[in-house]
């Protein structure tokens, strides 16, 4: 959290993948695996709390559009990335989590 405005878009934040959270934890992955995405879910989160401070008019839009737009290209380049390897997972668990939205969507 950067500030107390932040705390509302966290909260939506974390409202909207926990049933993405709850479909990993059930997915049969191992706990290392599962941890990694948790920590990847965390960095989108810190992604979309830098870009509302920066651009105000975002916390006019639903967070679920916000993700949306991240997600369209395997997530943002990380702002604090230490490799190319977490670049790599952190676009992988974007992937995971749109294709999980978009079957959520759908009714898949």
């Amino acid at each position: 959290m950067g500030d107390e405005r932040d705390l509302a878009p966290d909260q939506m934040i974390v409202r909207y993948i926990t049933p993405f959270l709850v479909h990993l934890a059930e997915s049969g992955l191992t706990k290392k695996t599962v941890q990694e995405h948790v920590d990847n879910l965390w960095l989108l989160g810190e992604e979309i709390i830098r870009d509302l401070q920066e651009t105000s008019k975002l916390r006019k839009k639903p967070v679920s559009e916000i993700i949306g737009t991240l997600l369209e290209n395997d997530g943002p380049c990380l702002y604090h990335c230490d490799s190319e390897e977490q670049q790599r997972s952190f676009e992988s668990t974007c992937r995971k989590l749109r294709r999980y939205l978009k079957g959520s969507l759908s009714g898949a």
